[in-house]
């Protein structure tokens, strides 16, 4: 019985093994696709925008570095100057019930009029089910898919990791460099960089 019992752990084992795992989004490859509620109930899915640009903004407003880009008024001009020329922008939340950023539709309404923001929606996922897809790690953390529904964007939105408002005049714009080459034909130069921020709050994470 028990070299039966073992021989079935090496198989389960094996098993195990084989079995496909899922992979999160890597630049270059077609940007998985994606069905998530936005705040006004409806339900958007990346594959409805093909043949457009598309910029996905992990934030959380409990969390000072997305403070930054939005109590200066950066992010809002970054959204309104891109969804102007076509992009759609997609400011997505994954923070859990209970923490940190977690928000009702109703609540990230209103504060979307009070700060006078212009994303194309604002989807809630706050399982993390987006989060994971697109291996999100901190807030804000960007990605930039093509016409093509290929990843050509993943990390900070500039190479300022701080939460003082005075560096995003100085600071070099990733996403803005990444729609700028790509709507110009032309390869994205920085296609990846290390994403600065707060930690994405996943249901089950410490913080």
């Amino acid at each position: 019985m028990k070299r039966a019992a073992i021989s079935w752990i090496i198989v389960a084992a094996a098993v195990i093994v084989l079995m496909p795992v899922a992979r999160a989004a890597r630049v270059g490859e077609r940007a998985p696709d994606f069905s998530v509620t936005d705040t006004n109930g409806r339900v958007e899915k990346l594959s409805d925008f093909a043949g457009k640009y598309v910029v996905l903004e992990w934030s959380n407003r409990g969390c000072p570095y997305t403070q930054k880009h939005y109590n200066s008024g950066n992010m809002q001009r970054l959204q309104r100057e891109w969804t102007q020329r076509g992009v759609v922008w997609l400011t997505v939340i994954s923070s859990a019930a209970g923490k940190q950023g977690y928000i009702t539709a109703a609540q990230e309404n209103e504060w979307l009029k009070e700060i006078k923001a212009a994303p194309t929606a604002v989807l809630l996922d706050p399982g993390g089910q987006l989060g994971h897809l697109y291996d999100a790690k901190t807030t804000p953390q960007m990605f930039v898919i093509n016409p093509k529904g290929t990843l050509v964007y993943d990390g900070a939105i500039d190479d300022k990791p701080s939460t003082d408002p005075a560096d995003i005049a100085r600071a070099h714009n990733y996403v803005s460099e990444a729609l700028d080459e790509a709507m110009a034909g032309k390869a994205v130069s920085t296609p990846t960089s290390r994403p600065y921020g707060c930690s994405v709050k996943y249901p089950g994470s410490w913080f």
